[in-house]
């Protein structure tokens, strides 16, 4: 069935039937008795939702009552999904085409509603005139929390109404407004409503045009909110100026629980701003950094505050520049300092090699639950597993590794060259490949003396 269903001329003129909810709850549109000559012609609409006359009558009336009724003042389609989930605590009407004058049925259908709580109208081509009806409406309703425009072509008009709206808002917890095309004005507007806010807990301004281009817009808004937890800047046109600011921000925030930041073209300067934020933030739980420009010497500059940082759980640097050096700085700092929370690293675009393998195994012992995710090549894996195929083999012929060395070490030093032992592994037909056997030589000869002192391994095996 379409999901929009129009009530057609001939249904108007059949004989009147009593409302059918029956019908109404299969998706039907049942015919509501047309207001006689003379009463609300829909004309007024445009200026206003609802009479206090008309709130009065209205009450009388059911949810689809309501609406239908008020598709008929406004000219718009009636939404047969709409019909079927009025009532609900969520009401998903994303997608739906709904347009100003759809809006405007919908505020009015909504503008003593006790029941919904969450309202979806992503991608509806609202625009500002379908979102002043909503803004109106929001005025009376006390009960919807969770208000979802994004992709509704807002701009900076329906910004400044949303604004207007926040300034005054004591029940909206969390609004999400990405893909509106806001730039720099708008976000002055959205974030100077939003200044010692406590109401507002999660916000979603991503895929929009904000640069912050003065650089304290953002910065300020996180400076003074005493509420929000959640702040989703992703696919934004973040300056430098606007990333220092919003570090600066970051700083002095004490509520802020996770912050995105994907898809800015974060370099080392941003990351450098970010670090000294972490070092005095004690909130933060998630930071996503992924799809940036941070590269090894800006993974660096993130790991002083990585270090201090006891709040921060979560990290993601997934589609980054970074190579296994800045990958190993990052690890390092989290097994290194105790005062790091991270248990969780998203590191999944980058190829590491074989000692940030051997890093992360070692840090699992003391933390099983550490989770870092990464890339790594069939070869790597290959070498890791050297030591152990030689164990084994060795095992079979009833030696050890120290015994071994010991064969080799006719003079009994201690020592044996990297060069004999090569040559021994190779005759003893161990089944190891070149590079494998490399690497098991650089395991045991660490400082690339060309010499393998095996007394440190005397009693390991």
């Amino acid at each position: 069935m379409d999901p929009c269903e129009e009530v057609t001329e001939e249904q108007r003129e059949e004989e009147q039937q009593p409302s059918d909810q029956t019908g109404l709850a299969n998706g039907h549109l049942d015919r509501v008795e047309t207001p006689a000559k003379g009463e609300d012609s829909g004309e007024e609409w445009d200026s206003d939702l609802e009479t206090d006359n008309d709130t009065h009558q209205n009450q009388s009336l059911t949810r689809a009552e309501r609406y239908l009724q008020a598709c008929r003042r406004t000219g718009a389609v009636p939404v047969s999904s709409l019909l079927r989930h009025l009532g609900e605590a969520s009401l998903n009407l994303n997608h739906y085409g709904l347009g100003p004058l759809g809006a405007k049925a919908l505020a009015i259908a909504l503008q003593n509603d006790g029941a919904v709580t969450n309202l979806e109208l992503e991608d509806n081509a609202l625009q500002a005139e379908g979102t002043q009806s909503l803004m109106d409406t929001l005025q009376t309703n006390t009960t919807i929390q969770s208000l979802n425009l994004s992709n509704n072509q807002l701009h900076l008009d329906g910004a400044k109404i949303i604004s207007k709206m926040l300034s005054d808002n004591y029940y909206i917890r969390s609004i999400k407004l990405s893909g509106n095309g806001f730039d720099d004005s708008a976000a002055k507007c959205l974030a100077d409503a939003l200044k010692g806010d406590y109401v507002v807990k999660e916000l979603d301004l991503s895929h929009n045009h904000i640069c912050d281009t003065e650089g304290h817009n953002l910065g300020d808004m996180l400076a003074t909110n005493v509420g929000m937890e959640v702040l989703n800047l992703s696919w934004n046109h973040l300056c430098q100026g606007g990333a220092v600011a919003l570090s600066a921000g970051l700083k002095s925030n004490s509520t802020l629980k996770r912050l995105r930041l994907s898809w800015n073209g974060f370099g080392p300067v941003e990351a450098e701003s970010l670090g000294r934020a972490l070092k005095h933030n004690s909130t933060l739980v998630l930071l996503d950094l992924s799809s940036n420009r941070i590269d090894d010497q800006a993974a660096a500059l993130l790991c002083p505050g990585l270090a201090t940082n006891a709040t921060l759980r979560v990290l993601k640097l997934s589609h980054n520049p970074l190579t296994n050096i800045g990958a190993l700085s990052l690890l390092k700092t989290l097994t290194e300092n105790k005062n790091s929370a991270v248990e969780e690293m998203d590191l999944s675009t980058v190829f590491v090699r074989e000692t940030f393998v051997e890093l992360l195994h070692k840090a699992r012992l003391r933390r099983p639950g550490l989770v870092v995710r990464h890339s790594v090549m069939s070869s790597v894996t290959r070498n890791i597993t050297a030591l152990q195929v030689f164990q084994n083999f060795l095992k079979e012929r009833h030696e050890s590794i120290l015994d071994f060395f010991q064969a080799l070490d006719k003079e009994g030093t201690m020592n044996v060259s990297t060069s004999a032992f090569r040559k021994a592994v190779k005759e003893a037909n161990a089944p190891l490949d070149q590079r494998q056997l490399e690497w098991l030589i650089k395991r045991f000869d660490k400082k690339c003396t060309a010499t393998i002192s095996y007394s440190e391994f005397a009693e390991r095996w």
